[in-house]
């Protein structure tokens, strides 16, 4: 199950990759770096911590299934709903209402902490071996 989980991130995380590289490719070619903490997050968040999270699922063994079940999904909602919230927060491309932005950025953010927190947890359940 840890070894499903692990490639699914790791695929995700892929995902994150090129689009994070691609922001930064766009924003040197027009000079314009108003999406620079977006793309940060995106590379750090989306990127950086899905692949981690992907490669310790891939080589460890947890004896909590739900744990491995719930940090995966608040990782992965996390990551989106926080990055996008800070594009809608920052930028506002389709003129949202400032407190649903400001609340969608606020659960993004939080759903984030509480994956890093989960796996924090995840991490004092890992398999000795054999």
């Amino acid at each position: 199950m840890e070894r499903k989980w692990g490639i699914n991130l790791i695929r995700i995380a892929t995902v994150f990759g090129l689009l994070g590289v691609f922001i930064g490719s766009q924003m040197a070619g027009e000079m314009d770096y108003a999406m620079r903490p977006i793309h940060t997050h995106i590379l750090l968040v989306g990127w950086l911590s899905m692949f981690a999270w992907g490669v310790f699922y891939s080589v460890y063994t947890v004896s909590k299934p739900l744990l491995v079940h719930l940090h995966c999904a608040f990782g992965i909602l996390g990551a989106l709903v926080l990055t996008s919230g800070m594009y809608f927060y920052m930028l506002n491309p389709f003129g949202f209402n400032e407190t649903f932005t400001i609340v969608y950025f606020i659960v993004g953010g939080s759903i984030t902490l509480i994956a890093f927190a989960l796996f924090v947890v995840v991490t004092f359940f890992v398999e000795k071996k054999k």
